[in-house]
Parts: structure tokens; sequence; C-alpha cells
């Protein structure tokens, strides 16, 4: 009994709106459903084991940052998506690109990925794990050139922050033959990313960030 009076007080505390606890548990059950269908697709059972078993931490820590935090886009909480006008498809420039990284690349910096290939052009999330003199390595994509080439896939670029660019990651944003096409939703895990920026000046990273993982 003692055990369920100091949970709702936990729970008061933490939720002071309506609002809010209405938009954590829609974020929840979206995010639920999302990964749920996307796990039952892995061929390494093992693998779906594991990820089931921290979903649950996942899913929580994802919709009270993101209830909680403070990202200045418009938040769809039914559909569990950040919402943002369409612009022009962003474009690799390499010399600012490794002007910026060779001055401010730190782990745990949250930097945009521009995969573009024949049919689509599409903005990615990833997050700086380790640094070297010419290159930086990303925790889900790899190791990329200061200019922004990757190393191994040549349909990726590592692209400068910029409140544009980051808001259009969080967005889904992406071109199909070079015209605005319908958003892709977020995984989890860029969903986690995009509480990690730090929006007060996106070309900084956050302090004492815990790096999501796949």
């Amino acid at each position: 009994m003692k055990r369920d009076v100091v949970t709702n007080q936990l729970q008061t505390t933490i939720w002071q709106n309506e609002a809010e606890r209405l938009a954590f548990a829609e974020l929840a059950n979206v995010f639920y459903a999302r990964e749920i269908s996307h796990l039952s697709q892995l061929a390494d059972l093992a693998r779906m084991q594991r990820l089931l078993k921290s979903l649950p931490i996942y899913v929580e820590r994802a919709a009270r940052h993101i209830v909680q935090g403070d990202i200045p886009i418009q938040l769809d909480t039914q559909n569990a998506c950040w919402l943002s006008p369409i612009r022009k498809q962003p474009n690799a420039d390499p010399l600012k690109t490794e002007g910026y990284f060779k001055q401010a690349g730190k782990l745990g910096l949250v930097v945009p990925i521009l995969h573009k290939d024949e049919v689509y052009c599409q903005l990615f999330m990833d997050s700086l794990d380790q640094l070297s003199e010419n290159s930086v390595h990303c925790n889900q994509y790899g190791w990329f050139h200061l200019t922004g080439e990757h190393k191994e896939n040549p349909n990726l670029r590592l692209l400068k922050p910029t409140l544009a660019l980051m808001t259009a990651a969080c967005c889904g944003h992406q071109w199909k033959l070079g015209k605005p096409s319908a958003p892709r939703l977020l995984t989890l895990r860029e969903m986690l990313l995009a509480s990690s920026i730090n929006w007060k000046d996106v070309k900084k990273a956050k302090l004492n960030l815990r790096q999501p993982t796949t």
C-alpha cells in the first residue's frame, strides 16, 4: 500500500498537468506499436529478445524527454512526429563542413546525415562518438572524412549542423526526384537524439549526454 502511495506521489510530481500526462501516454503508445512492428521483422532472434527487453526503458525515456524537453518544433503526439514546412533539399558544402568539424567536432554532438541516391534525398540524425585528426565517427553511420564524405558509402554525407537542417531531420523531411515528398517516420533512436540536441545552439553539444543505442 505504501509503495502505491509513493508511486502516485512521484507521478504527480513528474507530471505537472493533465496535458503532459496525455502527451506522454500518446507518445508511448505510438512508440511501442512502431518499434514492436519493426522488431518483429528481425531475423536475429537473440537480438530481438535483447531489444524487446530494453524497449520499455527507451520508450519511457524518449516520451519523457520529448514532453518535458525544450524542443522548439510543433509536436504531433498522436503520430509521434514533429511538424514544420519542408524547404528545398540541402546541398553538401565540403569546405564549410571541414572547417566546422576541425574546430567544433565534439563527442556527443548530434549531427545531420544526408543520404542521397538516384531517387531519394533524405536527412537522418546521428551523434559523434569518436574523433581522430582527419575524420569523425558517428554512432550508427560510421566514419566520415572531415569534408563530409563517408569512408565507405558514397551515398552518405555528413553535414554541418544548422537549425534549419536539424529541424528538417527531426521532421523526417525527404525529397523524391528533387521534389518534396511525404516525411518519413523517425525511429525511436532518432526521437531520443532529437531530445539530445542543444537547441539553444545546435552547433554545440549538450553536456553529460548518454548515447542512445540501436
